[in-house]
């Protein structure tokens, strides 16, 4: 799908205004009963879920995971929001992204996001996936950085690879047939999960969002809040 239109930030705002009230309790870690989330006796989980992949196009070395705080790592947590399963939910004052399961329950991944004046939210839909995509800056982002212009469409952007910024996998979030030109994909940085570092899009380690892609349909709903 080659989108022949591009909404603004802006106007992807409008629309969205109000769900910036919607509350996200509905995802909760309830596995003690005070809240908190046990995590595995062993680390070794963690270093194993977050080791290298080697059957990849490019081969994904492991995570260093003392760089990243331990409430980033993916787990199962408990869920009694409205979303239905298999939508995807981004809370971007915890940096947690949701993938809403059946019974009660939701995976959560740690996130890496914008920076002030790059935030967005509101409702949209994964319109397609890609695998070791190629990166085409946006011309507005080429206007702040002019070196970017080596990657830009009309250079045919930078081949897929370990150093591209949306790494292993991406899903392009579209209104409609209208590209936002906002995604969720990886990113080789793995350190900056859980701080708001990019220049608008949901960025999650490697690992993470090869899992998350492979069990998110095209045409899944997501909501930004």
């Amino acid at each position: 799908m080659t989108p022949k239109t591009k909404t603004s930030r802006r106007q992807f705002l409008a629309g969205s205004a109000s769900l910036c009230g919607v509350a996200l309790a509905g995802c909760t870690t309830t596995d003690q009963p005070d809240g908190k989330v046990v995590l595995p006796r062993a680390s070794s989980n963690y270093a194993l879920m977050y080791g290298p992949v080697r059957n990849e196009r490019f081969p994904i070395p492991a995570v260093d995971i003392s760089r990243v705080p331990k409430q980033y790592y993916r787990r199962l947590v408990a869920y009694d929001g409205p979303e239905a399963p298999g939508t995807v939910v981004v809370d971007t004052r915890t940096f947690f992204l949701y993938l809403v399961e059946g019974g009660g329950r939701a995976t959560r991944y740690g996130v890496g996001l914008g920076r002030a004046g790059f935030e967005w939210s509101g409702r949209a839909r994964i319109a397609w996936k890609q695998a070791w995509p190629k990166w085409t800056p946006p011309d507005s982002m080429i206007a702040r950085e002019p070196e970017l212009e080596r990657w830009s469409v009309r250079n045919g952007g930078m081949p897929p690879g370990l150093n591209n910024p949306l790494g292993a996998r991406a899903l392009y979030i579209f209104q409609g047939n209208v590209d936002t030109l906002y995604r969720v994909h990886g990113t080789p940085e793995y350190w900056t999960i859980g701080k708001a570092v990019s220049s608008g899009c949901v960025r999650m380690m490697n690992q993470d969002v090869i899992h998350l892609y492979g069990r998110v349909p095209t045409d899944a709903k997501i909501l930004v809040i």
